[in-house]
């Protein structure tokens, strides 16, 4: 009898041994988590038209036609480039109508039909004027005169 019980208890002790659970050999007083996250670029405008009028036959100077809100989190910066759909000229179908160069001017800066203007730090709801300069044309064909300007963002 005293064999069987002690065969037993051995059998008690060895199915709790297995069932108990696993722990680490090692335990220590601190651990750490390390966190990792990432943040993407993101560049945005958002632009308003001013619906101003432009005078050809007299002339328009720094004429504001629309404002733009610029946001980009690019830390080395971003570029702000402002093209003309038709080459920095208002165009007409009238018959005999010539094409009336502009200057568009982004922010103060201008040079030529286009304008590229270079921000060397991120921005968050920077808002700039989008102005044109028109030079009198006395001669021009009647018409309505029209081109699109085109604001784009890209992070540097």
């Amino acid at each position: 009898m005293i064999r069987f019980a002690a065969a037993a208890l051995i059998a008690a002790v060895s199915l709790a041994a297995a069932a108990a659970p696993a722990f680490a050999a090692t335990a220590a007083a601190s651990g750490t988590i390390q966190l990792n996250t990432t943040v993407a670029q993101t560049c945005t405008v958002s632009v308003t038209d001013a619906g101003a009028q432009l005078n050809i036959l007299a002339g328009s100077n720094a004429v504001t036609v629309g404002s733009v809100v610029e946001t980009c989190n690019d830390g080395a910066g971003y570029q702000i480039s402002v093209s003309s759909a038709n080459g920095g000229n208002l165009k007409s179908s009238a018959t005999g109508a010539q094409p009336v160069s502009y200057t568009p001017i982004y922010d103060g800066q201008s040079s030529g039909s286009s304008v590229n203007v270079v921000r060397s730090s991120a921005q968050f709801n920077k808002t700039a004027t989008v102005a044109v300069t028109v030079p009198a044309n006395a001669q021009a064909i009647a018409g309505s005169y029209t081109d699109t300007l085109t604001i784009t963002i890209q992070g540097r």
